[in-house]
């Protein structure tokens, strides 16, 4: 659990997207040109900076927004803590599920770099979902994929030992980038932690204990030598598809 960071004041929403910014976001990529116009025209976009609030939690789900550019965290608290639940990148459409129920948003999001965020009212969102059956479907398996990655979250949790969890992240984000076993943490230490249920006290003695098992990290530099040595530490599940 992390203490709580003050965020940065939002920017003002601009009027006017373009059609190929719409289509930039996975889940509005397949609508027709009829449709990514009428979306378009009822959307808008906000450029924030670093740690500005894009959702608060248990506010009203008025809006979808999706990240056109940058990275952002989607966290949850209580009183004064808060722990990551997932961190998400360009193309992707945020609190999903809360946005087609219509219940309040169920976490916050906030930004991790600089960022562009499409915002479009809920509610056409909703009627398109109604109207467009390939939409509709599209939301659908948007909603499956995210249901079934946080039911791996959730076993991750309940059966796995932090420093596995950690290993297994490091595997995943290996793959995800350039495949050489070499890349750069996205993200700081911190929000790691808090993103794997661990302290940053935590972390840090459990990345000196994962260089015996084939994996080296300075700074944010981190090099996978050894994949077989540390997939077998971490007794990886199989990958979800799409992910």
């Amino acid at each position: 659990m992390l203490t709580l960071r003050p965020s940065v004041t939002r920017s003002r929403r601009s009027a006017g997207i373009g059609i190929a910014e719409v289509r930039s976001v996975r889940l509005l990529a397949e609508l027709s040109d009829l449709r990514l116009q009428e979306v378009a025209r009822a959307g808008g976009q906000e450029r924030l900076p670093a740690r500005a609030m894009v959702i608060h939690e248990d506010a009203a789900s008025n809006a979808l927004y999706a990240l056109i550019e940058g990275t952002a965290e989607v966290s949850s608290g209580f009183e004064d803590q808060e722990t990551v639940v997932d961190v998400v990148e360009a193309g992707s459409v945020l609190l999903l599920g809360s946005v087609m129920s219509g219940v309040p948003y169920v976490a916050s999001v906030r930004t991790l770099s600089a960022a562009r965020v499409l915002v479009v009212p809920a509610t056409l969102i909703r009627e398109l979902f109604d109207a467009d059956k390939d939409f509709a479907r599209n939301v659908a398996l948007e909603l499956s994929r995210s249901s079934c990655s946080m039911l791996l979250e959730l076993k991750s949790l309940k059966m796995r030992k932090s420093i596995e969890r950690l290993a297994d992240w490091l595997i995943q984000t290996s793959a995800q980038t350039n495949g050489n076993g070499e890349f750069r943490l996205p993200f700081g230490k911190r929000t790691l932690a808090s993103r794997l249920g661990m302290t940053p006290e935590c972390l840090s003695r459990s990345l000196r204990t994962l260089a015996e098992h084939g994996a080296r990290v300075r700074g944010r530099e981190v090099t996978v030598a050894d994949r077989a040595a540390l997939a077998a530490f971490a007794g990886r599940e199989p990958a979800v598809s799409g992910q």
